[in-house]
């Protein structure tokens, strides 16, 4: 915390105090650097290289999040991802793009990832999987302004530009129609950013561990309620807890709401077109001291699925 304390910016009042928290905030949770989504039960294969191969179709998903929406310097991701099975639907294939910014720091990152099929019964399979990339890390310490009037502080020296920094993960994933349970680890190795003019470490890339759950219940013929859960725990930190609750409207609309212990809450929904097209909206709001300073965190979610051959008549339910 000394170190910050000895960052003095060139900011307003108002400005100063918004970057303050920021930066506080992220020194309590320096360990979460993986991004959060709500809509996190369409995008898992981020997070879970098992995920690869489920739709049982090629697919695209793009999604979008503003955090904190209007607070300078505020995070902003954008990932892209596809997958496809195999001609014979025992191994999955899938690409992550994943674009992570929060003021001058920036993490972009390219993964693959591949899933093998095991039949458990009938309706019931699991995968495992492989996720494989790198990273790029790049965070121009010396475009952050300081008072001059005490001298520019060293740490702020510099740039920290690694490139091509590698890692891989693994996961599990065990689904039917009508649910899902899965486990991962997206980055086994733990990676450091160092300055390259004082050689600073900053906080490294650490092991995230993600469980996953969910389960679709028919309430009638037209209706259908998904709740679900995401674990996330990482050493050092408090584990994070995402609980959500959706509701399936005649096989078209998701509509549903989240709730992430100690620290949000928020809106979900979701229009599906003929089964391929899906276009999606969120909205959270923090419980969080920083709730006085943003509009919100929002999400913006696409995804499409070509050659759609999959044996459930009903639309894909995660």
């Amino acid at each position: 915390m000394e170190k910050i304390k000895t960052m003095k910016f060139k900011l307003n009042k108002s400005k100063g105090l918004i970057f303050l928290i920021l930066l506080l905030t992220a020194r309590i949770s320096w360990a979460q650097q993986d991004p959060m989504f709500t809509q996190y039960n369409f995008n898992m294969q981020t997070v879970n290289p098992a995920y690869a191969g489920t739709w049982e179709s090629m697919g695209f998903l793009v999604l979008g999040r503003y955090q904190w929406a209007g607070m300078p310097g505020a995070p902003t991701t954008y990932t892209f991802s596809m997958q496809t099975p195999t001609r014979n639907k025992k191994v999955g294939l899938g690409l992550n793009v994943i674009n992570d910014q929060i003021g001058k720091e920036q993490r972009l990152s390219l993964f693959g990832d591949y899933s093998y099929r095991l039949k458990m019964s009938e309706n019931t399979y699991l995968r495992l999987g492989l996720k494989f990339g790198v990273t790029n890390y790049n965070n121009i310490l010396s475009q952050y302004a300081q008072n001059d009037e005490d001298g520019r502080d060293p740490i702020s020296d510099g740039e920290i530009d690694v490139k091509y920094m590698p890692n891989f993960g693994v996961g599990a994933f065990l689904y039917s129609e009508r649910y899902y349970v899965g486990f991962s680890i997206p980055k086994l190795i733990r990676n450091e950013f160092k300055n390259n003019f004082t050689n600073l470490s900053t906080e490294s890339e650490l092991q995230h561990f993600f469980l996953t759950a969910g389960y679709v219940a028919n309430l009638s013929e037209n209706l259908k309620f998904k709740p679900s859960i995401l674990t996330k725990a990482i050493y050092g930190a408090p584990v994070e807890l995402d609980l959500s609750a959706n509701f399936l409207l005649k096989d078209k609309i998701w509509l549903g709401a989240m709730y992430r212990i100690n620290d949000s809450y928020g809106f979900i929904a979701q229009w599906i077109f003929d089964k391929k097209l899906r276009l999606g909206y969120a909205i959270d709001f923090t419980t969080t001291p920083l709730q006085s300073f943003h509009n919100g965190s929002h999400e913006l979610m696409i995804s499409y699925e070509i050659g759609l051959k999959r044996k459930w008549s009903t639309p894909r339910m995660f």
